[in-house]
């Protein structure tokens, strides 16, 4: 079976239909594109057939491209993969081009055949491509159906030519959010933004009559015309020119430099619209070669889409464990956490309990939701009856009776062991013998949780991270006695709320807080020790994190990290590592000054809450040195401390798959995406350099910055984290 047939219809129109067997969505394959090349040359040459329509025999269209198509492309070029990754993209630019001129006189643009595409849904990446190449797109009247250009998203940019046909259809400041940003936009938004030209009931029959009827001029695209200007304006027009210079500062001010996807793009742009579209388009396919070969691009390609969807896809799920989808969930606890895995399980179909001491407190839980949802509302996302819906499938109550028919819990109390333990006690009393029960908490060992329960078997950790409608990371933690039906359980209700999971071994602040604690600390650290704290934020940001450590503090709450210190102080006793940050953070506790919640932190904020920049108090109680570090020493400071537990969180069994530790280091915590993760970023800089780092950085700052034992081994023996650990989740690389 082939991914693309045509059947030639007695009215003279050829249907081109893309089906990939097998696949819930088609996604292109570079025999895919040969087929579909090979069925424009017949129906080309076909007296007998007047037009071409291009559809899809799924509901959506397509996906996107089979990232694995360029792994391919490079390991075929043997010694010279550039060269075959640009002779790859430069065939997929000339199947698009013959589809866009379609047998047309090259002098006179005439004497083609219209081409339409015909849309029943979703249309993303090369599936958005291939119906811009074409003369004209129809679309279903399908709200839930996105249509756009997301490869900025994981590390590259559209490189089949969408790039250069979106510019020189909407031009260059009107294309940027849906090239620079990946911004998905359901069919009426797209024909308002004119990515597609009609939204209809029935885009096949539409698709048939347009090129039965279409003109010479109707086939010929702007940019093919004589005369053609770009809208906006070009480089070097007024107009043009302040919005390129506009686009770069923006490009750079949101990527800070370390994002090569959105430097090339904008370069393939601004080259592009300087010369005739045959030309812009290797031009195009220049750039998209760089980014390919750039280790950033397959780092995030290999994080943010083969590993992630290969986690969704129950990865490290119990193979031999049955189906264990969530009927019936309940929720102890409605404050937010609460409240928000109320939400997003009634988002997926699931009946919610959702359980609080007192009622008023449980239907505030509740009310989230309906907020929630009016929010939605508003936007036209969400309807009354849609509102109504979710809200019906959340119980609020006070009565542990009402759990008597769930087949998980999740509890989100407080962080308090006894309030804990005492809560799954009375659960116990109650639910159905083989319920799993799953404790929410971002601290607390699972097995010692797991104590006061007479099913430990039956018992595991859920971290979810807040807000839990807004974060897609879910940290599953195994206890010692966690059985294969709680993981399985665990990882089947985050799929359902479509959610990425990983699964970690218990520990002391598992794997997400025990790497991004250091990181936090570092920051303090480097406060006290007088290194200029905008040095220290920017540093951050520079190198790709999302938030400063010091605004990432303000934003969790300043007494919460106090607390976490003084709990974790007691735990270790004299092993306990960070008694300088303390200083730090115990003063700014003393000063009242606990973060955003109560406007004052190590940011200034105005009354409503707004950051207005960092405390002018930091510089006098830590007087700045006269000699500030160099940036990359700062930046390595920060970047260390998280890496180097991911690390020791591998050594230890903490972390049990490389990949869970990269997804989930990116969605967690939003570890530079750049990188690809914390094992990808040690791959790009090598195991050799990375130690000898270690140990420079441990010279002139402490311990905490030794190199683990797997590390120096990997460094001995050249090896990389892929390379050894991998398996077949370098794909891309």
């Amino acid at each position: 079976m082939t991914d693309f047939t045509m059947i030639k219809g007695d009215d003279g129109v050829a249907i081109i239909t893309w089906d990939v067997p097998g696949k819930s969505m088609n996604v292109l394959s570079m025999q895919g594109l040969r087929d579909l090349d090979a069925l424009m040359d017949e129906a080309l040459a076909d007296d007998a057939v007047k037009g071409i329509v291009i559809t899809s025999g799924k509901d959506s269209f397509a996906g996107g491209m089979d990232l694995n198509v360029i792994a391919k492309m490079k390991s075929d070029a043997g010694d010279e993969p550039e060269r075959g990754l640009f002779e790859g993209i430069m065939q997929m630019h000339a199947a698009l081009r013959k589809i866009e001129l379609a047998g047309m006189d090259p002098k006179t643009l005439k004497g083609g055949k219209p081409v339409a595409a015909a849309l029943p849904g979703t249309a993303l990446g090369i599936g958005l491509e291939i119906p811009l190449a074409t003369h004209r797109i129809f679309c279903s009247v399908n709200p839930k159906a996105k249509i756009g250009l997301p490869e900025i998203m994981v590390g590259i940019f559209p490189g089949a030519g969408g790039t250069t046909r979106m510019v020189r259809k909407l031009g260059a400041m009107a294309a940027s959010p849906f090239l620079l940003e990946g911004k998905l936009s359901d069919p009426m938004k797209a024909k308002s933004a004119g990515i597609i030209d009609e939204v209809v009931a029935d885009p096949l029959e539409a698709a048939k009559e347009w090129v039965l009827n279409a003109k010479d001029a109707d086939l010929v695209k702007p940019w093919d015309a004589k005369g053609y200007k770009m809208p906006g304006g070009a480089p070097y027009h007024p107009a043009g020119f302040m919005t390129f210079v506009g686009a770069s500062a923006m490009v750079h001010g949101k990527t800070q430099g370390v994002y090569p996807a959105a430097k090339a793009l904008l370069s393939a742009v601004y080259e592009g619209a300087l010369v005739p579209f045959d030309t812009a388009l290797k031009i195009e396919a220049r750039w998209f070669t760089n980014v390919l070969m750039n280790p950033s691009s397959g780092a995030m390609i290999r994080s943010l889409f083969i590993n992630k969807e290969a986690l969704e896809k129950g990865a490290v799920r119990p193979a031999d464990v049955a189906d264990q989808r969530v009927r019936k969930v309940g929720v102890l606890g409605a404050g937010m956490m609460g409240a928000g895995i109320a939400l997003v399980s009634a988002q997926a179909g699931i009946d919610v309990v959702l359980l609080d001491q007192k009622q008023e407190a449980a239907d505030k839980g509740k009310a989230y939701s309906a907020s929630y949802m009016d929010k939605g509302i508003q936007r036209k996302k969400a309807t009354e009856e849609s509102k109504e819906a979710l809200l019906g499938r959340i119980h609020a109550t006070t009565d542990y009776a009402a759990l008597r028919d769930c087949d998980l819990i999740v509890e989100a109390v407080f962080e308090d062991p006894r309030i804990k333990a005492e809560v799954t006690q009375n659960v116990e009393k109650v639910i159905p013998e083989d319920c799993i029960f799953a404790t929410n908490t971002s601290t607390l060992p699972i097995t010692d949780l797991a104590g006061a329960s007479s099913r430990p078997e039956q018992f595991i950790g859920i971290h979810f991270f807040s807000p839990v409608e807004k974060m897609m990371l879910v940290e599953i933690i195994k206890g010692k006695e966690t059985g294969d039906r709680a993981v399985a359980k665990a990882l089947d209700f985050v799929r359902q709320i479509r959610k990425t999971p990983i699964v970690v071994n218990d520990a002391r602040f598992f794997y997400a807080n025990r790497c991004i604690i250091p990181y936090i600390n570092e920051g303090m650290r480097m406060v006290a020790e007088g290194v200029a704290p905008a040095l220290v934020e920017n540093a951050a940001r520079m190198v790709g994190m999302p938030l400063g450590p010091l605004q990432l503090v303000d934003e969790t709450s300043i007494d919460l990290g106090a607390k976490i210190a003084r709990a974790t102080k007691a735990a270790m006793g004299d092993a306990y590592p960070d008694g300088a940050v303390d200083e730090v953070i115990f003063w700014m506790e003393g000063q009242e000054r606990l973060g955003r919640k109560s406007n004052a932190g190590f940011y200034s904020y105005d009354d409503k809450g707004k950051r207005q920049g960092l405390w002018s108090g930091l510089g006098e109680k830590y007087a700045p040195l006269d000699d500030q570090p160099d940036l990359i020493e700062v930046q390595h400071r920060l970047l260390f401390a998280q890496v180097l537990e991911a690390v020791r969180a591998l050594e230890e069994g903490v972390l049990m798959d490389i990949r869970e530790g990269d997804v989930g280091a990116i969605l967690g915590w939003g570890f530079a995406p750049w990188s690809g993760g914390p094992f990808s970023w040690l791959d790009i800089i090598g195991a050799p350099y990375a130690a000898e780092r270690c140990d420079q950085l441990t010279e002139k700052f402490g311990d905490r910055f030794a190199c683990p034992a797997l590390l120096r081994e990997m460094a001995d023996k050249g090896q990389s984290f892929y390379g050894r650990f991998g398996q077949d989740a370098d794909k891309a690389a």
